[in-house]
């Protein structure tokens, strides 16, 4: 039943932009592409066959091959308007993306408003993170534990300026954070920018502000959520990319409830390629919800109540047989805090889980 809905809404899809592509705008084009990755992962946490391990998103089941997602994008785009839908299945979206619209990844359209100005309405991929959601359009596959907690989707509409190609400026409003359908009867506003500084080096900060609390309690609980990212080509070979993030939420302490609460995150992630075809990668990360308004209030093993406190390290090889498609083998081990023994292994509750996965991805 669900691969019939999947290839009813594909086929009404290329029917739509059939019939657009009979506009007379001579600049038009329509471009229909897809992407899968499949995968074989093994974590050391035990959490039962065929469950999704904590941090679910890429490759989220142990000890079994899957599928992570396979997607169908088709997009329009004309001198004053455009549009993109894609449609997704797998593991990802099943883990990780909202039950509601689950098979819809993007869904907006969008109109010129001046020569450099675009306004776009719809669903879109969130704005948000120093990684994106996809592993192909990232260095690693696997995602840190800030990007598994930031938004992954959003819903509303976008304002674009463009006033030359080193400057991007996007203004968004939006019903909320993380979420398709809103949850209260406030709004979310959010900038993102980005500044190309060279052909070497770009920059960009995002944010997100909201209150995502429901309308019943009173008190403000504004979530502000703040993004920097900077990436580096340091050589021909070497990449680099580093993100910060930090996250505060009024009203939101664990032992004081009227205590500014906040989440600071790093990521450090660097590329070398090795051979033509052949490069590696590693990533450091560190996350810290002390008050554990995203990560979640757990007891810990000193009877302690608090949110999570982390470090990670990622290594990996990634081997592309073309340009658009790659096999990647990568480890990774998650440390938390010692009296966070949240992970399960051998019958004995650890503060560490390691990781291993294989993926293999193509598109076009």
């Amino acid at each position: 039943m669900l691969y019939t809905r999947f290839a009813y809404i594909a086929i009404f899809l290329l029917a739509a932009i059939n019939c657009s592509g009979q506009s007379k705008d001579s600049t038009s084009e329509f471009k229909l592409s897809g992407y899968a990755d499949a995968y074989y992962a093994r974590y050391s946490d035990s959490v039962g066959r065929g469950n999704y391990q904590k941090f679910a998103a890429v490759s989220p089941r142990s000890a079994e091959f899957g599928l992570n997602i396979v997607q169908l994008t088709a997009q329009y785009t004309s001198t004053h308007i455009r549009a993109v839908a894609t449609l997704q299945y797998g593991d990802i979206p099943a883990s990780a993306w909202s039950p509601v619209f689950n098979m819809v990844q993007e869904a907006n359209v969008g109109v010129k408003l001046g020569k450099k100005v675009w306004l776009d309405a719809g669903f879109f991929k969130t704005h948000i993170g120093t990684e994106a959601l996809l592993p192909k359009d990232n260095i690693i596959s696997s995602l840190s534990v800030i990007t598994v907690y930031e938004p992954w989707f959003q819903s509303g509409v976008k304002l674009t300026y463009m006033p030359n190609d080193k400057f991007l400026f996007c203004l968004h409003v939006l019903n909320g954070y993380n979420i398709f359908v809103d949850n209260n009867s406030k709004k979310s506003v959010g900038v993102s920018f980005t500044y190309t500084i060279n052909d070497k080096a770009n920059f960009g900060y995002y944010n997100l502000i909201g209150d995502e609390l429901p309308d019943s309690i009173k008190s403000s609980h504004v979530r502000f959520l703040n993004n920097v990212v900077f990436n580096y080509q340091v050589t021909p070979k070497l990449k680099a990319l580093a993100g910060f993030d930090y996250i505060g939420q009024q009203n939101s302490g664990i032992v004081d409830p009227r205590k500014f609460a906040s989440i600071y995150s790093g990521i450090v992630t660097l590329r070398y390629q090795v051979l033509k075809l052949m490069g590696v990668y590693g990533r450091f990360e560190m996350f810290n919800d002390q008050e554990g308004f995203l990560s979640g209030v757990i007891t810990d093993f000193n009877n302690k109540q608090t949110g999570y406190k982390l470090t990670g390290a990622t290594l990996g090889l990634e081997i592309k047989p073309t340009d658009n498609s790659y096999i990647r083998l990568e480890g990774r081990d998650l440390m938390m805090d010692n009296a966070q023994k949240i992970f399960y292994t051998n019958g004995v509750y650890t503060n560490i889980r390691y990781e291993a996965m294989v993926n293999v991805g193509i598109w076009f």
